[in-house]
């Protein structure tokens, strides 16, 4: 193995004496003292307990108020089941299959060959779903008989919440290694507990995806700032390589987003090594003089996405590969590059999550003044890294004497090097798109304590302003989290307890009520048709074969999808039974709230965007392009509660309450 190596003579990525300065106060004659090697050892043992400890304490924390939301342990089975909102209800309903199966042959082969979650189709649920997780923890249930233990559902969600754990234990030791004090591993965890509502969504979305993926990607950004430190012994770095490895492994197997992550995190990696603030041996691209070097620079970066861009289209079309058409849809829709009609490209436009990051959120991170901490230590670590690279590329770093550089600025150290830039991309892409924000809130906490505990950028803020001593640099890097911590759980504690103390109880009897129909009055062989979200939850209650689903990502089923919501749109009976039968549908599910719905506005309702999509103009004051018509036919959805013969030859109510209407459907058209 290339081993990596810092290059020779002083480089703005070499870590300064200054920054050293307690490790030096221990050093005599070139020799460690037994009291330093002591003090280290303590340390080291006692930020361990605590970051253990505060990974615990979050943990339990999220489980109680997940406990206190629901009274999840009184409520009967369906109700616990029917709080799997969407798509965690069939992520789930994965697990449930797998421990219901005779055997865990059976059950992995019934998963490969699945005819259940889509109907009359036969699909690989472990090829286009991220469901490896559900699998593995009911081979595990089985296999260590955890029934003697634990119920199905409470194994499911404990190994959940105990990655929150393993989440925050990450983001410690991030910080921990940033700023060379566990101090500000605390700040950070704290930070993170007390902006719970802008940094996780665990306890009420337990089996996103995102919340089995974000504990590895943290533990994945640690192993690659532990890394980027110099001098590495040469096991030290294989076990690192090792763990940075397995953790993006376990990301990727648990995420279907993950190929966006990890590209947004090569290119990091990119910016930093075209800057030369890695450690890295020379290059061509990095000799000659400052303009020589830009320009070869501008040409790698083209050359890079050029490549990017005609490898990626080659390999689709030689695949066949379709399934993210339409987020590239959304995004061109999204940053203005031409107006859609397309209808899964406006069904994301029109979500909340796949907005703009809301300007509350900023509020919010500052009532715990995190926010004002990560823009002052973001400034002055852009600033400096900005002074780095420039002089990096200009070659004059070696021009100039070590001290008189030293005195200029702060030498990033890789690690540093690294999040900065990893916290800026990670933002934008927050500030676009809201669902992702949890991938930048919680470094938002990393990345402010380790920046407020940093005795590199405490000791450049007191030398610009010629205050710097050693001491005065401890004083304010220890002070700092101190005085904030403090401040926290004075203007927090209460608020905790209050929540803690707060209890509730699920209550959902319309869905409740229908679930139970479904299971006593259709065939367990039912093909039922509906909304998205709810199917979801159908497949999960009641085992009935779903024509439908939340799992958005092949390009047929979104297709699908787009047929049976024409009973939200303007056509006539006969079409919407034409459409339903040709995917084998023997109930339909119609909800009142996505008939009647007022959440968004118009333009964005979702019988809006059928009616666009199909040519029609949309229904209420206001106004709609020229060349939308008016359709020949009333809305479906509303016109068959008439009872009119010409909808009651092909659907016949079978249930209803205040929520749904079921309607089963004729397997043949009647004559009159």
């Amino acid at each position: 193995m290339t081993a990596v190596r810092q290059r020779k003579g002083i480089r703005a990525t070499e870590v300064p004496e200054e920054s050293v300065i307690h490790e030096k106060n221990w050093k005599l004659n070139g020799k460690t003292l037994a009291g330093g090697k002591l003090w280290k050892k303590l340390s080291l043992i006692v930020g361990g307990i605590v970051g253990i400890s505060l990974g615990i304490f979050t943990s339990v924390y999220v489980a109680t108020l997940h406990e206190n939301d629901l009274w999840f342990s009184n409520i009967k089975e369906v109700e616990r089941e029917i709080s799997f909102r969407t798509e965690c209800g069939l992520y789930y309903s994965y697990y449930k299959q797998m421990l219901q199966a005779p055997s865990i042959q059976l059950g992995l082969h019934r998963l490969m060959f699945d005819n259940k979650t889509e109907s009359m189709r036969t699909i690989n649920i472990l090829e286009r779903m991220n469901v490896y997780q559900e699998v593995f923890l009911s081979i595990l249930y089985r296999v260590f008989h955890m029934n003697n233990f634990f119920e199905p559902v409470y194994f499911y969600i404990y190994t959940l919440f105990s990655l929150q754990a393993v989440y925050v234990a990450a983001l410690y030791v991030t910080s921990w290694l940033l700023s060379g004090t566990w101090l500000s591993g605390v700040l950070a965890a704290f930070w993170y507990i007390t902006n719970r509502t802008d940094t996780t969504r665990v306890e009420f979305t337990i089996p996103l995806r995102e919340n089995w993926a974000l504990p590895f990607f943290a533990v994945q950004i640690a192993a690659i700032t532990f890394l980027f430190r110099s001098h590495l012994r040469p096991t030290h770095e294989r076990l690192t390589l090792l763990a940075v490895f397995i953790s993006t492994f376990l990301f990727s197997l648990a995420w279907q987003f993950n190929q966006f992550m990890l590209l947004i995190q090569a290119l990091v990696l990119f910016t930093l090594d075209c800057l030369d603030l890695l450690p890295r041996g020379k290059n061509n691209l990095k000799t000659g003089g400052f303009f020589s070097r830009l320009g070869k620079l501008f040409l790698h970066v083209l050359l890079v996405l050029c490549l990017t861009f005609l490898v990626n289209n080659f390999i689709k079309k030689v695949l066949n590969l379709e399934s993210d058409e339409h987020i590239f849809k959304f995004l061109k829709a999204k940053f203005g590059f031409g107006a859609t009609r397309d209808f899964d490209a406006n069904l994301y436009l029109c979500e909340e999550a796949f907005g703009l990051l809301p300007f509350n959120t900023f509020t919010r991170l500052s009532g715990t003044l995190v926010f004002y901490a990560y823009v002052f230590v973001l400034l002055v670590m852009t600033i400096t890294s900005a002074v780095v690279a420039f002089q990096n590329l200009s070659g004059s770093v070696n021009n100039k004497p070590a001290d008189k550089l030293q005195k200029c600025i702060t030498l990033l150290k890789p690690g540093v090097a690294y999040n900065l830039v990893h916290t800026i991309l990670f933002g934008l892409l927050a500030l676009s798109t809201m669902r992702m924000k949890y991938l930048w809130t919680s470094h938002i906490c990393v990345f402010a304590a380790s920046g407020l505990c940093s005795s590199d950028m405490w000791g450049l803020i007191l030398r610009f302003v010629h205050l710097y001593t050693p001491q005065r640099v401890s004083v304010i890097r220890y002070l700092t989290p101190v005085l904030i911590l403090l401040y926290l759980c004075y203007k927090f504690w209460p608020s905790v307890m209050a929540e803690l103390s707060e209890l509730r109880e699920f209550y959902d009897p319309d869905t409740v009520e229908l679930m139970n129909w479904i299971k006593s009055n259709t065939p367990k062989k039912s093909v039922i048709a509906g909304s998205m979200q709810l199917l979801a939850g159908v497949k999960l209650c009641t085992g009935r074969i779903l024509t439908n689903h939340p799992h958005y990502e092949d390009k047929s089923l979104r297709e699908r999808t787009k047929q049976v919501y024409q009973v939200y749109a303007k056509r006539s009976p006969e079409e919407v039974h034409r459409i339903l039968r040709s995917f084998g549908t023997d109930f339909v599910i119609l909800e009142d709230s996505i008939c009647y719905e007022r959440r968004h506005s118009r333009g964005c309702r979702l019988r809006d965007l059928l009616d666009i999509a199909n040519g029609h103009t949309m229904d209420g004051p206001g106004e709609n392009d020229p060349d939308l018509k008016h359709s020949p036919h009333p809305r479906f959805c509303e016109e068959i509660k008439r009872d009119l013969p010409s909808y009651t030859m092909y659907f016949a109510k079978v249930f209803q309450n205040k929520t749904f209407h079921v309607y089963k459907l004729a397997r043949h058209k009647k004559t009159t």
